[in-house]
């Protein structure tokens, strides 16, 4: 019997191939950085060859730090970055352009005129989506009408599109050598393309964007045990593996931490910051700036749905403090340097660098820091780094309880950002909740290996799932009401501050 199972994670800013055994527990894994190319203020992009290339060297690196053999995986799932586009040609697997990044902002003018026609909630209804630079359809109309030769191949049918869940699997089962096309709900659910209560690409919205249908993937379950398509056995793994998991890094999040009931919520930490609620079998629609969207979909099973709020800039805000401005070397210095002053001394960043996401959805702000005075020094600034993702999250959760009816009672975390004890401490006093970390904390990688894992019985049910879910620490909240009260206004205050900075 296969002794493990594996996932590829492919996030905004590395590639990763983490091995898990049947506890939930990491037997390896490999990591690998590529390139953020920004041509214009705005604009981010990645390689797909370079990512290509990165995951085949993360699955070999994985296998041979650890001792493990392809043959001794059950499965592969994979997770990914969720909005960012690829169109490459079926035939010789050479991408026509950079892939479009989540972040990037170039179909603000497509959106505009989206907006101008029918309203930023003019596809609400089919996609649980307000119209916004954030989602896939516009980034692939983009490519088409400003790459000619991506437009050619797409009207002769020799064009294939997809996020990056569908890049990988599509090389992973064999590329122009009948690699499986696919993407799962969960990523389908992001593209702004597909009707959320039929599961199926929407013809009336492909029309308005000029997107053709030939182009798009298989839509299939996260978890299915009608497997995509296998791995090659002259490919990194040097066997033949059932591909069957798939999941968008943040639902894979969701899944990893066993949010399977209604009302349960989590929230990770990485480049960005995402907040999901599970609602259900029936998908709820937000009237306060949320998205709803699929959470997962398990064989054919109903498909679950959830709210979610989503922060553009959480751990890349750190990074650009790393890199842009000096103050530290790595990002883990920044609660040293946070921790040298007991509060923000009235300072507050917004990093508006995108725009801003949930809840407020405007593409004209633009990020600020305010409150500054003479008093104020880099310890000021390094903290209010950090507490400006506890406040963005605590706007998504009031959002949320707004949207669900149900105060939220406890927060679950993951991602890279919850080593960080000062933050999470105020993250908690901030939303005045518990805020939980799990023993294994790299839930995105392991929502989707459960979910490759599950498909081949390597898991029976989620009850298995659920077991292996273990606490690894808790924050509880220790500020007084007046206190979190008058932080949090001067928190709005600032938001207030970035609007409308780009002339529309």
């Amino acid at each position: 019997m296969s002794k493990y199972v594996g996932a590829v994670d492919q996030g905004t800013t590395s590639t990763r191939f983490i091995i898990f055994d049947r506890k939930g527990n990491i037997a390896g894994v490999a990591q690998k950085e590529h390139k953020q190319i920004y041509e214009r203020p705005g604009w981010v992009a990645h390689d797909p060859m370079e990512v290509w290339h990165n995951t085949r060297e993360v699955i070999a690196g994985a296998l041979a730090g650890s001792g493990i053999f392809g043959a001794d995986l059950a499965a592969i799932g994979v997770t990914n970055q969720r909005e960012t586009v690829v169109v490459w040609d079926r035939h010789t697997g050479r991408p026509f352009y950079n892939a479009v990044v989540w972040q990037c902002t170039r179909t603000d003018a497509m959106c505009r005129k989206l907006i101008a026609q029918g309203g930023q909630d003019r596809f609400r209804a089919k996609t649980g989506l307000p119209v916004a630079t954030y989602f896939s359809g516009p980034k692939i109309q983009w490519i088409l009408e400003n790459v000619p030769q991506a437009k050619a191949a797409a009207l002769k049918g020799d064009a294939l599109f997809g996020t990056m869940d569908t890049w990988v699997i599509w090389n992973l089962t064999g590329g122009p050598r009948g690699g499986a096309h696919v993407t799962d709900v969960t990523n389908a659910s992001r593209t702004l393309l597909m009707d959320i209560n039929t599961l199926a690409w929407d013809d009336e919205i492909l029309g308005i964007l000029q997107i053709p249908p030939s182009g798009l993937p298989r839509i299939v379950p996260s978890s299915d045990s009608n497997a995509w398509g296998h791995t090659l056995i002259d490919g990194p793994l040097g066997a033949k593996v059932p591909v069957c998991g798939d999941l968008g890094d943040q639902q894979a999040a969701l899944f990893g931490q066993a949010c399977f009931e209604p009302g349960e919520a989590k929230n990770t930490y990485g480049t960005g910051c995402f907040l999901l609620l599970n609602t259900g079998t029936t998908p709820t629609m937000s009237t306060h700036g949320l998205l709803t969207t699929l959470a997962y979909q398990v064989g054919d099973e109903k498909p679950v749905y959830a709210l979610e709020g989503s922060i553009a800039n959480a751990g890349s805000l750190v990074q650009w403090v790393r890199d842009n401005l000096g103050l530290i070397k790595e990002a883990g210095d920044i609660e040293a340097l946070a921790a040298a002053v007991p509060d923000n001394g009235g300072v507050y960043f917004v990093p508006a660098f995108s725009g801003l996401f949930a809840p407020y959805w405007r593409s004209d702000a633009r990020g600020v820091v305010a409150g500054l005075t003479a008093y104020a020094n880099k310890h000021h600034v390094a903290r209010a780094v950090l507490e400006a993702t506890a406040y963005q999250t605590g706007d998504i959760v009031a959002a949320m309880n707004l949207d669900s009816g149900v105060a939220l009672t406890r927060l679950k975390v993951d991602g890279g950002m919850i080593e960080n004890d000062l933050l999470m401490q105020f993250q908690s006093d901030i939303l005045n909740v518990p805020v939980i970390r799990p023993r294994v904390a790299e839930t995105t990688a392991l929502g989707a290996a459960y979910a490759a894992g599950l498909a081949v019985g390597y898991w029976s049910d989620m009850s298995d799932l659920k077991a292996n879910w273990e606490i690894h620490g808790a924050w509880s909240p220790d500020m007084a009401r007046k206190d979190r009260d008058r932080a949090c206004a001067a928190w709005k205050k600032a938001v207030e501050r970035t609007l409308n900075w780009v002339d529309q």
